[in-house]
C-alpha cells in the first residue's frame, strides 16, 4: 500500500455501494482507501439517500429527469457521510479537485453533481447508478482499473458485465459504458478489503473480472 509517499496519484476508482452502509466491513474499506493516500479515488452509492427519492417518485410522480439529479445528490449526501466517518477522505467535485487531494496525501471522495450533471453521455434514468458512473470517472480521469465493491456474493474470476447485470449485481448500463475503453473493471465482495489492499501495493487489482464481451 503506497501509504509512506505524499503525492500519489490516482491509479483506481473504487465504488462502495449503499448497501455497505449497515456493514460491518464499512469501516476497513475506509480505513484503507484512506491509507492508500490518493491511490484511489471514491465513488460512493446511494444507499438510503437514493431510496428516498424512489419513494418520493412513486408517491409524487415526478419525471426521471429530477429523478435522476436527485439520486446523484443523493451519491453526494452519501459521500459527505462516509468523508465524515474517515479524516484521511477529502470531498472532490472535479478533476482539479481530485488530483490536489491525491497530491495532498488524502483519498479523494467524488461528489458527482459538478461533472455529470447536463453530461451527455450519461443517461437520465434510474438504470444509472454509481455502478456506471464509476466506469465514465475512469474514463473522465484517464484511469485504466475500476473495483466495484459488492455486497452480493460473487462468480467465477471472469465473468461478462452483462451477466451481471442481469441478475442486478452490477446496473444494466454499466456493460456499455465499459465496452471499448479497456477499463480493468472488477467487482469484489465487501470482506475483500485486505485483499484489495495487498493488491494495490503489488500495483494490480483482485475480484472478479468484468468482461465488456457477451463471451467471458
Amino acid at each position: 500500500m503506497p501509504s509512506k509517499t505524499r503525492g500519489t496519484k490516482p491509479v483506481v476508482v473504487v465504488k462502495l455501494g449503499g448497501s455497505l452502509m449497515a456493514s460491518p466491513h464499512l469501516s476497513t474499506w475506509l480505513a484503507t482507501l484512506s491509507a492508500s493516500r490518493g491511490a484511489a479515488v471514491i465513488v460512493a452509492g446511494g444507499g438510503p439517500f437514493a431510496d428516498a427519492v424512489r419513494v418520493a417518485q412513486e408517491t409524487t410522480p415526478f419525471d426521471d429527469r429530477a429523478a435522476h439529479r436527485m439520486a446523484i445528490l443523493a451519491v453526494e449526501q452519501y459521500a459527505i457521510m462516509l468523508a465524515a466517518l474517515e479524516p484521511g477522505l477529502r470531498l472532490a467535485a472535479g478533476r482539479a479537485e481530485i488530483k490536489a487531494a491525491a497530491r495532498a496525501g488524502a483519498t479523494p471522495i467524488w461528489l458527482p453533481a459538478r461533472m455529470s450533471f447536463d453530461a451527455p453521455d450519461i443517461p437520465e434514468s434510474w438504470e444509472v447508478t454509481s455502478d456506471s458512473l464509476a466506469v465514465w470517472l475512469a474514463r473522465k480521469l484517464g484511469l485504466a482499473q475500476v473495483l466495484l465493491v459488492k455486497s452480493a456474493a460473487l462468480p467465477m474470476e471472469r465473468v461478462p458485465a452483462a451477466e451481471l447485470a442481469e441478475v442486478g449485481i452490477v446496473d444494466p448500463v454499466l456493460p456499455r459504458f465499459l465496452a471499448g475503453t479497456g477499463i480493468e473493471c472488477r467487482c469484489l465482495e465487501a470482506a475483500g478489503a485486505p485483499a484489495f489492499a495487498a493488491a494495490l501495493a503489488q500495483g494490480r487489482l483482485t475480484g472478479t473480472l468484468l468482461s465488456a464481451d457477451e463471451q467471458a
